[in-house]
């Protein structure tokens, strides 16, 4: 019951922006939309690979911790996991704004070495999509995006116009954006703004 409250209450940081990120969004063959994820579960984990703590984990997961650079675990409609650095990863799970797992998480390290915390309110995730995504994103991120390096299931931490992100390339023309929540209002703006380029295109 608390937690049905809470998400009656609860705004995302772009909330006063959904309306504008959906005028910006662009149809045709140079497609490009924006939206903010509503709340989704992120539980940043600590555990060091193939010990007691991690197997505590993966026994929670149903599946195996990410193992190397750019790996994503699970499903990206379900609850999945991002790999940061060696012993540390995010749990996102977009179909769980109650921040029911992070409990079960949290309760499978007692008495382990590591943490399982909640930090869904430390993060935004906004939702890019379109034909002409990957080719807006190059224009504020110097990471290489071209699917033969950052192909669809990997995850790193970047930059976009300057402010660090978690970027999710989630299948060929989708992608997750996890700016923090400070940031959400300049991140969104920005992107609304590069979108315009593309619906100037349209038009013409």
């Amino acid at each position: 019951m608390a937690n049905a409250q809470l998400k009656e209450f609860r705004r995302t940081p772009a909330a006063h922006l959904a309306g504008a990120m959906e005028a910006a969004r662009v149809v045709g063959p140079r497609s490009v939309a924006l939206r903010e994820l509503d709340s989704p579960l992120q539980v940043g984990l600590r555990a060091k690979p193939g010990s007691e703590s991690a197997r505590a984990l993966e026994s929670v997961l149903g599946f195996a911790l990410p193992a190397r650079v750019g790996e994503v675990a699970g499903r990206s409609d379900a609850g999945h996991v991002l790999w940061l650095s060696p012993d540390e990863f995010l749990y996102v799970d977009p179909s769980d704004t109650s921040q029911a797992a992070a409990a079960d998480l949290e309760a499978a390290l007692e008495g382990l070495p590591g943490h399982a915390v909640d930090l869904s309110a430390n993060r935004t995730v906004f939702e890019l999509s379109g034909r002409a995504s990957e080719e807006l994103l190059e224009k504020g991120c110097n990471a290489d995006l071209h699917p033969r390096e950052f192909p669809p299931d990997s995850a790193i931490a970047t930059q976009l116009a300057h402010v660090p992100i978690i970027l999710h390339r989630v299948d060929q023309s989708v992608w997750r954006l996890f700016p923090r929540a400070s940031f959400a209002d300049f991140v969104a703006r920005w992107i609304i703004d590069a979108m315009t380029e593309y619906r100037q295109s349209d038009v013409l």
